[in-house]
């Protein structure tokens, strides 16, 4: 008979995933001797057997592999036969600077939720975990993957958990968390000055509270949490001053898929995000209504499932079907980590907190996700999804890409797998700076990476510019709206001119001003502004982003001069004269009001002219609300005028004249929407005409929108378009850093490392 031998190198997520154990089980079935390794730069197995069975063998190791698994390659070599005695598990090494992935946190899984009501040493055990499922990047603190690496090095396992950890065949073999009631970590209950650590106690205590209409806060996978009951309004109310967060919506977490379905309209496809292992927040249209501070006005819901077991053992003792479940930080600072900051700074807000005893090493917040046209799309990639590596066809090593100013992640490149950062947030305070500064730390060590070439935004004053240049390396700086549009390129795996689109809200153009509403020809070198949105004054700089108003008076003076002071439009009686005299003045003058081609600007003027939103208390909140009030049946649009300079003045006199007529905010919002649409339609298709290009890239936080990039995806593709959008990557700006990086890598590749594109 013909026996062979092979030598399989396998990379990618496959460490932390029950993998080792799978192989061993695999290699028993087909009868073969060998050995598997967990090194740092992927999985070693050596096999010999009759020739059939290490073919099947191979073929099975993809198609059977662990859910929670990504194999990037399998790469396998005839090698000589060792003569195994039998095939085994050898301890993990550490053999380069070359990686493997690092596991992403795993939503508990259905074998672990039985065994917490069958297992004598883990009934009703909040840490349960196997090697299916459990915290992963949350505690890790090095590779390999291995428990004296990660902060559950701190609890020795009992002879029952050991035992487990060492028999292959069983499912928590070298499951680095493994732990039950006997030898694991523990919550506590700070209440009215008293510590339980008595768990019944604790959840039969926090429900009441909850169900009191009181907050708890809530120690979580990734930081901590603050909870209260949804259908409370006067609960919520309480957490949304608590929180200093006027008005942007809250996430909350169900009992069980059926209450979900109950209050939200979730199709097939959304509700398998839902109970992905991932379990990110997902925004649903909602059919039942919460407290109505809960959405504040939105027809949406941010809505997830439980995760943790603390999460599930919670509903068990409420009787709530849904809770708010909210980040643990006070205005824009990070997610808090800390039992002991959580005390200082949550407790004061709350009426309880729970804590436990085992460190969270990398800070991570929930996931939040959307599904337009029947495909999942990320809006903030963190638990569950970071730190998965994106797979590139460039060598992108050593380049670390810094990221933008808000929503911020920043980027590392090793070999030709670009490591995006979780979600940091935006880098307005010390706080979060601190924070970003301190993971770029932690991923450089973790995954092996020297970085000699720093790549940023064109922007100056962005926090994360001063961070790259003060780092003493080699630095490139890279246009926004290019790094949005090589952003998706990168995750689609393009290289080669692309029409681009690049619709947001700030972002600083090559001649110095605010760019927003860009039409690209483009590809990951460099780029050429084809048109844009006109320019117009953007009063009182940054401010406009948070009063729309100011917006909507730039452009009735554009177009109307001092007369639109006439028109009697209604959401001047909401301004005060003497600020409307003061913008008009400031924009005769040229005080403080640089000129941007903004989407996101015309979006709130937009708002703000029919009175919707005349004052932002988050960002794009007044493109949301317009969004929300859009009639789906209502097919009219706007006249049009298209050059190299977009001109809206047809759209802003048309919206005067509805205003003046009396039509509905609604019926206005979705004329303006159905006009954008029919703007980048016609732009796209006069340059596929004149460059000969029919792949569009379209990208930047408009592109959240969900009335319009469904829509304009679907007419693209109609009419022979191949469209790309981001969907494993954000499209707003945490997706910048991953475009800095393509753009970057390209101009190393091509050793030149200045170039600004043509305006």
């Amino acid at each position: 008979m013909n026996s062979a031998a092979l030598k399989i190198h396998i990379k990618g997520l496959v460490q932390g995933v029950g993998f080792r154990p799978f192989i061993y089980r695999l290699a028993n079935r087909f009868n073969l001797k060998g050995s598997v390794e967990n090194r740092n730069d992927g999985v070693i197995i050596f096999v010999e057997g009759l020739k059939n069975n290490v073919d099947n063998f191979l073929n099975s190791i993809k198609n059977e592999a662990p859910p929670a698994s990504n194999i990037n390659s399998i790469a396998s070599e005839s090698c000589s036969v060792n003569n195994f005695d039998e095939f085994k598990i050898i301890k993990s090494t550490n053999k380069s600077e070359e990686i493997t992935e690092i596991s992403p946190d795993i939503a508990v899984c259905e074998d672990c939720l039985k065994d917490m009501e069958s297992q004598s040493h883990r009934i009703d055990y909040p840490f349960i975990n196997c090697t299916n499922c459990g915290p992963r990047f949350t505690i890790i603190q090095d590779l390999p993957y291995d428990r004296k690496n990660t902060t559950m090095k701190s609890f020795p396992m009992c002879e029952k958990c050991r035992s487990e950890y060492e028999d292959v065949l069983d499912r928590r073999f070298h499951a680095q968390p493994v732990a039950c009631n006997d030898c694991g970590p523990i919550y506590t209950l700070t209440y009215k000055n008293n510590e339980i650590t008595d768990l019944k106690e604790i959840l039969n205590i926090s429900a009441k509270l909850i169900e009191q209409g009181k907050i708890v806060a809530i120690k979580g996978l990734g930081g901590f949490h603050l909870a209260c009951d949804a259908q409370n309004e006067e609960a919520v109310n309480r957490l949304r001053k608590a929180k200093n967060r006027d008005g942007k919506p809250f996430a909350v977490m169900f009992a069980t898929i059926e209450d979900l379905k109950e209050f939200t309209n979730a199709n097939d496809t959304e509700i398998e995000s839902l109970l992905s292992w991932k379990r990110p927040i997902l925004i649903l249209q909602e059919k039942k209504k919460l407290a109505k501070s809960v959405s504040v006005g939105f027809k949406t819901l941010g809505a997830m499932l439980p995760y943790m077991p603390f999460h599930y053992l919670l509903f068990e003792a409420l009787r709530l079907p849904v809770i708010v479940l909210t980040s643990g930080n006070i205005s824009d600072e990070p997610i808090i980590i800390d039992n002991q900051i959580a005390i200082e700074e949550l407790l004061p807000v709350s009426d309880a907190i729970i804590t436990y005893n085992r460190d969270i090493y990398n800070r991570t917040d929930d996931s939040l996700t959307v599904v337009f046209n029947n495909k999942e799309r990320l809006l903030r990639r963190s638990r569950g999804f970071a730190p998965s590596p994106v797979n590139l066809n460039l060598n992108v090593d050593g380049i670390l890409a810094t990221g933008a100013e808000l929503v911020n992640c920043f980027c590392l490149g090793k070999g030709k797998q670009a490591f995006l950062s979780q979600h940091i947030g935006d880098l307005k305070n010390m706080e979060t700076l601190e924070y970003y500064s301190e993971t770029i730390d932690k991923f450089q060590k973790l995954f092996r990476i020297k970085t000699s070439l720093v790549v940023c935004d064109l922007h100056p004053d962005y926090l994360s510019t001063k961070y790259a240049n003060e780092l003493n390396i080699k630095t490139i700086a890279v246009q926004h709206h290019h790094a949005h549009i090589a952003s998706c390129m990168a995750e689609y795996g393009l290289d080669e001119k692309v029409i681009g689109v690049a619709f947001d809200g700030i972002g600083l153009g090559t001649d110095n001003k605010i760019w927003g509403g860009e039409f690209f020809i483009c590809d990951l070198f460099d780029f050429e502004r084809y048109s844009h949105f006109e320019y117009i004054p953007m009063p009182g700089g940054d401010k406009a982003t948070k009063e729309p108003w100011r917006m909507a008076i730039s452009y009735l003076y554009k177009y109307y001069g001092k007369s639109f002071l006439d028109l009697k439009l209604p959401f001047l009686e909401n301004i005060e004269e003497d600020k409307i005299e003061l913008i008009i003045s400031a924009i005769e003058k040229k005080i403080n009001c640089p000129e941007t081609s903004s989407a996101g600007r015309l979006f709130d003027s937009i708002a703000a002219l029919i009175n919707l939103c005349l004052n932002s208390n988050f960002h794009a909140e007044a493109p949301m609300r317009l969004e929300a009030i859009i009639d789906k049946n209502c097919s009219d649009e706007y006249d049009l005028i298209t050059n190299n300079e977009i001109s809206v003045k047809e759209i802003i006199k048309g919206v005067v004249d509805d205003i003046i007529n009396l039509k509905s905010q609604s019926e206005i919002s979705t004329k303006f929407h159905n006009t954008i649409i029919s703007i980048i339609f016609a732009q796209v298709l006069e340059i596929s005409k004149k460059y000969k290009i029919n792949k569009v890239v379209l990208s930047g936080g408009s592109f959240q929108n969900r009335y319009i990039i469904e829509r304009i995806e679907n007419l693209l593709i109609k009419n022979s378009f191949k469209v790309y959008a981001p969907c494993k990557i954000p499209a707003n700006d945490g997706g910048i850093a991953l475009g800095q990086l393509a753009i970057a890598a390209k101009r190393r590749e091509k050793d030149v490392f200045k170039y600004s594109g043509k305006n």
